[in-house]
């Protein structure tokens, strides 16, 4: 039996990638390594199209870092490698190919908030709790936190979270915009598996070609973003799932995508 603290499992073309590290699925330096090689799993996987990242139970998603771990951070060499990591991993998620959608169940702190604002679209349970709660304990927040939100939130929304270390709710986190929306509670992750599915029925071709215009074009200037969205559209004209999409909307039908 697998001791992993992160695995995946495939239906219809969506994964599952689910941590389990009772009781509130804390990141340690192990479910670091488990995400890390389930992230690349998923992606090498060609049965997946697109990923729902959710945690185990109903207490959290991911409700921060293995506070333990810090009591060994004392030089800032060693600190800023042990960043180095989870940042990277972060990286690794917001630059995939394939659409990585963040169901945010209970907790959502620290580092957990941090790899769910990686993700490409957020989900939230209306009661989950949101936060970067990092300033409580002498530090910031290191996977991103200080940079993601303020270019989602903006500046003093993000500083309101990052400086006072509050939670706020699902619901909020939604007016915000820190998360694209709130769902009923105990609905997060048949909402995310709703739109998973529907995403998973696009052309694989499309969906890589849209993450790559707005990944790479929102850190363009404006016209060089044009550009890349030019070359990008021009490209998918010349494949078979354009001819089979147009023709499907005339013919009023659904398109059968082939990916190519």
């Amino acid at each position: 039996m697998s001791d992993k603290k992160c695995s995946y499992t495939v239906s219809d073309g969506v994964a599952i990638m689910t941590i389990d590290n009772p009781p509130v699925n804390a990141l340690s330096g192990p479910v670091l390594n488990d995400i890390e090689a389930t992230v690349k799993e998923t992606l090498a996987d060609d049965s997946v199209r697109v990923i729902v990242f959710t945690g185990a139970g109903d207490k959290a998603f991911i409700a921060g870092a293995d506070i333990t771990e810090f009591t060994d951070l004392a030089e800032k060499e060693k600190a800023t490698e042990f960043l180095a990591y989870g940042q990277n991993l972060t990286n690794l998620i917001e630059e995939a190919d394939k659409p990585f959608i963040a169901a945010i169940n209970g907790f959502c702190l620290g580092g957990g908030m941090e790899y769910a604002l990686a993700c490409h679209i957020r989900l939230a349970d209306e009661e989950a709790q949101l936060g970067l709660p990092e300033i409580k304990l002498g530090i910031i927040p290191g996977y991103g936190g200080t940079q993601r939100t303020p270019r989602l939130v903006g500046k003093a929304r993000a500083l309101e979270l990052i400086l006072s270390g509050n939670f706020i709710n699902g619901a909020q986190a939604a007016e915000y915009g820190l998360v694209n929306r709130a769902v009923p509670a105990g609905t997060v992750l048949d909402e995310a598996k709703k739109l998973a599915k529907t995403i998973a029925q696009k052309s694989r071709m499309n969906i890589k070609a849209a993450l790559k215009a707005v990944n790479e074009g929102v850190e363009m200037g404006f016209k060089e973003g044009l550009k890349l969205e030019g070359k990008l559209f021009g490209e998918l004209c010349e494949t078979e799932d354009k001819v089979e999409g147009v023709a499907a909307f005339m013919e009023k039908r659904n398109p059968v995508f082939k990916d190519k």
